[in-house]
């Protein structure tokens, strides 16, 4: 399975792996009563397809993951694309459901037969649907209850030592997540997950930086606890400039092909967004024992984020009491996208807090995780653990302030 030789001494942490969530992942553990406010399946020309809130889903085309496109189907693609072939050509070998993306003992295997030492594992669907049911704040901590209590049975918080689930997290009700991060600290966990976008409560949308949510960010600052920031729909409209929703594979009208679109740039928008409203907010001075991690994200607008840092520094030299670009490398870690530049990345955050993640098994990721060594086989020894073991293997430690 795994094509190119990892380093002799060392095996990588992978920081962005993903599972397919299985068929009553958000059902098995929501009280019956909350489900139609909640997910439940329907069916509709053959295909079943999830209902979120009442409204069916088109998030992706077979919710039921079989069969499945290839992981790395798109490589190529992104790449550049020199064959010159269709987005929806590319998505066209498909296999039956492999058992690893859904059973975790299988996934054990997989793991140690690519060369990996651990990875965190992320949802597929479940970054998708706090967008669909913002408007119903009870609905989504009912959401965020049940899938974690799905997900602490089927794969687990890390246990082991190898596969750490990470929970996810909405602040929609501050008292609700507050609980919830303690039931997930008892249960063992080491890092939890949330979609990087405003937070929409039962008063409106407000930024995650906001006071109202300080006892959530204060239990984090305490536990010591890794929080990850990892691209889902963070519900950005799209102004017209194409349609609205989640998948960004959009086909032009009558031509039966991939159509380029602003949609595609919203996941690293929505991620900037976050990660510089959080530095403007001084969430990092003011819990100063927070680790923030970016994962599937990117990297290509750092620059942009510290330059603007910067400059907000330069007009309002009273509001920050350190550099709020020295602050940001102290306290984020990021994953660049593989085909983003790791040597300007490393440039601007120092190899040690950078991170590799393939998003394997997904389309837009790595063929095998390890196809990812060739970005970084140039690297010194010492940088080439940090970015592809050490920083991730620190960040899945707890640290209590």
């Amino acid at each position: 399975m795994n094509d190119v030789d990892t380093t002799s001494d060392f095996r990588p942490f992978d920081c962005d792996n993903h599972y397919y969530e299985s068929g009553d992942a958000f059902i098995r553990h929501v009280p019956d009563a909350m489900r139609p406010r909640v997910v439940e399946w329907c069916e509709m020309g053959g295909r079943r397809y999830h209902v979120v809130g009442g409204k069916v889903s088109h998030a992706v085309v077979n919710p039921t993951w079989n069969p499945i496109a290839r992981p790395g189907a798109l490589h190529g693609f992104f790449r550049g694309n020199p064959e010159g072939r269709s987005m929806l050509d590319y998505l066209k070998d498909r296999e039956p459901l492999p058992e690893a993306y859904q059973n975790r003992e299988a996934r054990l295997a997989v793991v140690a037969e690519q060369g990996l030492e651990a990875i965190w594992l992320f949802p597929t669907l479940g970054v998708l649907y706090e967008e669909l049911l913002k408007s119903d704040t009870e609905a989504v901590g009912a959401l965020m209850v049940g899938f974690n209590r799905w997900l602490h049975e089927d794969w687990g918080f890390g246990a082991e030592g190898t596969i750490f689930g990470a929970p996810y997290f909405s602040l929609a009700d501050v008292d609700v997540a507050v609980a919830e991060l303690d039931w997930c600290l008892a249960k063992g966990a080491r890092l939890i997950v949330m979609r990087p976008a405003p937070v929409w409560t039962a008063d409106g949308p407000r930024s995650p930086g906001d006071p109202m949510f300080d006892p959530f960010w204060a239990r984090v600052n305490e536990a010591g606890i890794t929080t990850v920031v990892h691209a889902g729909d963070s519900g950005y409209q799209t102004q017209g400039y194409a349609d609205d929703g989640f998948v960004s594979f959009g086909v032009g009208a009558g031509t039966g092909r991939y159509r380029p679109s602003i949609k595609a740039f919203n996941i690293e928008r929505a991620a900037h967004d976050w990660l510089i409203t959080m530095s403007l907010e001084k969430m990092f001075t003011r819990f100063p024992n927070l680790r923030v991690a970016s994962v599937e994200n990117g990297s290509d607008y750092l620059a942009h984020l510290f330059r603007k840092l910067g400059q907000q520094r330069e007009k309002t030299p009273r509001w920050f009491e350190h550099d709020p670009v020295q602050v940001f490398r102290e306290h984020v870690w990021m994953n660049p996208f593989w085909e983003d530049d790791v040597d300007e990345l490393i440039d601007l955050m120092g190899a040690d807090r950078v991170i590799f993640g393939s998003d394997w098994p997904h389309v837009e990721g790595m063929p095998t995780p390890l196809h990812y060594l060739g970005e970084v086989e140039h690297l010194s020894e010492v940088d080439r653990r940090l970015v592809l073991r050490d920083n991730t293997r620190s960040l899945t430690e707890l640290r209590p302030g």
